[in-house]
């Protein structure tokens, strides 16, 4: 799986995450929150991956999103 988004809560990723599987895009949300007890991200960032082979849809889908950092699209 590789990164296609970064966001500052998992809320925020999980609404990206949303987008994308509206577009039929299989995607996983990964965030240090403590299994969302804590409503912010303890390492800074809430990724969002999906499959290699479904990167460049998703980038295309999640072009401007919001909440989304691009820098950290990967």
């Amino acid at each position: 799986m590789v990164q296609v988004g970064s966001y500052t809560t998992r809320s925020d990723a999980e609404l990206a995450q949303t987008a994308l599987a509206a577009a039929g895009i299989q995607s996983l949300v990964t965030a240090d929150d403590a299994g969302g007890a804590y409503p912010f991200d303890l390492t800074g960032a809430a990724r969002l991956l999906v499959d290699e082979v479904n990167a460049e849809d998703a980038a295309l889908v999640l072009v401007g999103h919001p909440h989304a950092h691009p820098k950290e699209r990967r």
